[in-house]
């Protein structure tokens, strides 16, 4: 496989995968809490091609419904941290010297945190998890580092006549972000939104593993991932073999795509 195209194959891993989870009730053989006594443990079969649980449910329907929870997590938490750091980032290269700085003090004290921790904490102190809670958990712990991107690219721009002539003409600060550096600064960031997607399903499937994610009645990949204690126990290694390399398919591809936009970007710069 060359270079050019991994890109290409991450990609179609990646849309495949969101569009198998987008339309997983017309897909899936059966409802993903559909226990069946009879198939306890089964291995991978022409009635179930995956195998099923320790509760005889069948795999590849948990895989497929797991990857909407998942997915949706992670983009979710992505695109609030995106948002988050865009917002941040940018007051902070448009301030005064002096906030600037107090702004960036307070980024590097979050950073100091260990993210896995801050979203215990914060999820603890929510309550029960949710699509809505993780999302918003995982999204307000990872827009740190992209903030100061950010930041570095609205010092850059802010003396540009664009930027200097919307001040002159009363454009408000949201009017300026919106229209003039946002755009200008997207694909500076895109990769590390892009890989923030992976790092928020990571993120998810550990708090699943550890009991401190989606209810038992919501599958993801996290919860999945958690029957392998179980899995390890026993012969019964499609349980954690076969999500297990679903997962990482995915993670990898996300990764890959994030470090082709990257490339892009950088190759790009050499070139002005």
């Amino acid at each position: 496989m060359n270079k050019e195209q991994r890109p290409k194959i991450a990609i179609a891993i990646l849309t495949t995968s969101v569009v198998l989870s987008v339309f997983a009730g017309f897909i899936a053989p059966y409802e993903p809490n559909f226990m069946n006594e009879n198939a306890i443990g089964a291995a991978p079969s022409m009635s179930h091609i995956f195998g099923t649980d320790n509760l005889g449910r069948d795999l590849f329907s948990l895989l497929l419904y797991g990857g909407r929870a998942s997915l949706t997590i992670g983009i979710a938490s992505a695109a609030i941290g995106t948002l988050i750091a865009a917002v941040y980032g940018t007051m902070s290269g448009m301030t005064n010297k002096h906030v600037d700085r107090l702004m960036m003090k307070a980024t590097d004290l979050f950073m100091s945190i260990p993210g896995l921790l801050l979203i215990i904490v914060l999820q603890a102190v929510w309550g029960e998890a949710s699509y809505l809670s993780l999302s918003l958990v995982i999204g307000i712990t990872s827009w740190m580092q992209m903030s100061k991107i950010i930041r570095s690219e609205v010092i850059r721009l802010r003396k540009s006549e664009f930027v200097v002539a919307a001040e002159m003409y009363g454009g408000s600060f949201w009017y300026i972000l919106r229209r003039h550096l946002f755009p200008n600064y997207l694909s500076s960031i895109m990769f590390m939104a892009v890989s923030n997607v992976g790092a928020a399903i990571i993120a998810e499937s550990t708090l699943s593993f550890m009991g401190l994610g989606l209810p038992i009645s919501e599958v993801s990949w996290g919860s999945l991932m958690s029957l392998s204690q179980d899995a390890l126990l026993s012969d019964q290694w499609w349980m954690i073999v076969i999500p297990g390399l679903v997962m990482v398919s995915v993670l990898v591809s996300i990764t890959e795509i994030g470090e082709y936009i990257r490339g892009r970007n950088t190759s790009k710069g050499s070139n002005i």
